[in-house]
């Protein structure tokens, strides 16, 4: 009984547990995103004070189109990411793998749909970054967050390969979770940036 008590730390209830420093990977990612967020803010304000203000046409109205179909595929991608990591914790790597290169995939479809309304922008409305300052601001910040995009993309591919050869296992959960941070992130962005480009910038 005695030796049992020993073992609880000198002020500190049975019922709770020491505390412990939270994970390096998930302060160094959250350090990231605070970064990244500050840098996306700085975008989305300078396109929210330039609505308006081109000499010259055309305006978001007149050659924007709304993505849905590619914004209900990255935004059902931060779902698998989920499932992805919840059955990792739970040792289930097949269904791991299965949930990973779905978001993969749907990552991959918006990216596509970004490329595909830039090649109609670009080639069959001769809009550009130097149209006017609708075009530098809409390729500034659409194209900052699909490069965001494009390594998130390149980092699931590269946990794709490692689990489809056998080397991503439950003790790894905690790594993919930080990285699973990171993809969220970007989906919670593109909600800014569609309602900004899309809804109020129209």
């Amino acid at each position: 009984m005695v030796s049992s008590m020993s073992a609880i730390p000198v002020g500190l209830p049975a019922s709770e547990s020491p505390w412990k420093l939270p994970s390096r990977g998930k302060v160094g990612m959250l350090s990231l995103i605070v970064a990244e967020s500050a840098i996306f803010t700085i975008f989305v304000a300078a396109y929210l004070f330039y609505i308006g203000k081109s000499l010259s046409g055309p305006a978001p109205k007149d050659i924007l189109s709304v993505p849905a179909f590619a914004t209900i595929c990255l935004l059902s991608s931060s779902l698998t990411m989920h499932w992805a990591i919840a059955t990792l914790r739970k040792g289930k790597t097949a269904s791991f793998n299965v949930f990973w290169l779905i978001t993969l995939v749907l990552g991959a479809i918006f990216l596509a749909g970004t490329g595909r309304e830039w090649q109609h922008l670009i080639y069959q409305e001769g809009f550009t970054i130097q149209t006017n300052l609708f075009g530098t601001t809409y390729y500034s910040l659409v194209g900052l967050h699909a490069s965001h995009v494009t390594a998130g993309l390149i980092g699931l591919t590269i946990v794709a390969i490692l689990g489809l050869a056998g080397k991503i296992k439950r003790e790894h959960s905690e790594r993919c979770e930080v990285f699973a941070l990171y993809w969220h992130f970007v989906d919670a962005v593109w909600v800014v940036v569609f309602t900004v480009v899309y809804i109020v910038g129209r």
